[in-house]
């Protein structure tokens, strides 16, 4: 199944430097069919005070029992309504933040051949790269990445990260260290919200150790005709969940509520969170993943850091067993992570086809 997989299906090309080309008109595989369009009238937009809730997440650890009640509501209504949320007081360092976010567009901005030496291939997806997907033709977004693997750490491996700029490795090594921690706070929260034992849902993940976690580093270069083409098509995470670093100048995150989309104002200092589908499958869709997708715009460039944290990639995911009852019965049938993202890496992001698809069309329990 792998094997067609081996390379891209035609050359690719490198979206930052047709942005700075300077083409005052974008090319046709980088326009969306009218209805997909950032602005197209299939698009009620809300009101733009609408945000995704901002959880201030100290709050869950804390010894005041009705905080800690209120935050973990919160959670629970954004993870059960939202599929979105934000955290702040999370406990990351903010300079490590911006230091991370600094160094990956310094790495951007490094003359394409240097780029080159990382260039991936849709066997791994890891290095530099500029598409998702591997369909001969297929529409392309307008942006370039670098993905690499962090956890487990067998996986870990540092030559192929970036050698430039200097201290990008050991920055990288950092941020993954912080944010592994904040994505075992999270699916604790989860889990007790669930009514589960707290390490339930990173117990299904495989454990600590076993968890997957890998960064996807985003770069939007400016684009001369926005409202023809996105920045990241509609869809929802295929991993258990995502923990977003945003641009902080620069907005372009969008979320599908109902038939709108909202456009999410990143909070100071804050992650965006988001459920993924293995989440949604563990939880038998108490818990929802949300399609979203990024807009660009004509006037900056943007780079975020999207680390997912993901089940061990061999192990069964299906509903938990005491979320199963006889009023509710079990939606998904097992999979593993491996064979469900294979989708995702040979059709390219599309919506929320894929885990929808998943659904029995008669109980699973019987």
């Amino acid at each position: 199944m792998m094997n067609c997989l081996q390379s891209w299906p035609e050359p690719v090309v490198r979206v930052q430097s047709l942005a700075a080309s300077g083409i005052q008109a974008i090319p046709e595989r980088y326009i969306k069919p009218p209805s997909h369009r950032p602005l197209s009238n299939s698009d009620f937009s809300l009101p733009q005070e609408v945000n995704i809730p901002v959880i201030d997440f100290q709050n869950v650890f804390s010894n005041d029992q009705r905080l800690r009640d209120e935050a973990l509501r919160c959670i629970y209504s954004a993870c059960s309504e939202w599929g979105f949320f934000q955290v702040v007081n999370h406990g990351v360092s903010h300079d490590l933040m911006k230091g991370v976010r600094e160094i990956w567009r310094e790495f951007f901005n490094l003359p394409v051949e240097v780029k080159q030496e990382y260039a991936n291939s849709p066997v791994t997806y890891e290095g530099y790269g500029s598409r998702l997907g591997v369909q001969k033709g297929a529409s392309l977004d307008w942006s370039d990445y670098f993905f690499l693997h962090y956890m487990p750490v067998s996986l870990r491996n540092q030559n192929k990260w970036p050698a430039t700029p200097a201290s990008c490795r050991e920055m990288v090594a950092e941020y993954g260290r912080e944010v592994v921690k904040l994505g075992g706070k999270l699916m604790k929260a989860f889990s007790m919200n669930l009514g589960l034992e707290e390490d339930f849902l990173l117990n299904a993940f495989g454990g600590e150790e076993n968890v997957g976690a890998c960064l996807r580093v985003n770069y939007y270069p400016k684009c001369p005709q926005p409202d023809l083409t996105l920045g990241l098509s509609p869809h929802s995470d295929p991993g258990g969940m995502t923990i977003l670093l945003p641009d902080e100048n620069v907005a372009g995150l969008q979320v599908r509520r109902k038939d709108s989309w909202v456009t999410v104002k990143p909070a100071p200092n804050a992650f965006i969170i988001n459920i993924g589908d293995q989440i949604q499958v563990l939880s038998n869709a108490i818990y929802q993943s949300v399609e979203h997708r990024v807009i660009v715009n004509s006037n900056k460039d943007r780079v975020s850091l999207a680390f997912f944290y993901n089940p061990k990639s061999d192990l069964l995911i299906e509903p938990s067993k005491e979320l199963v009852t006889e009023d509710r019965p079990a939606l998904y049938p097992p999979m593993t992570f491996d064979e469900y993202r294979l989708y995702i890496r040979t059709k390219g992001p599309s919506g929320k086809k894929q885990v929808e698809s998943l659904k029995s069309p008669r109980p699973l329990n019987e």
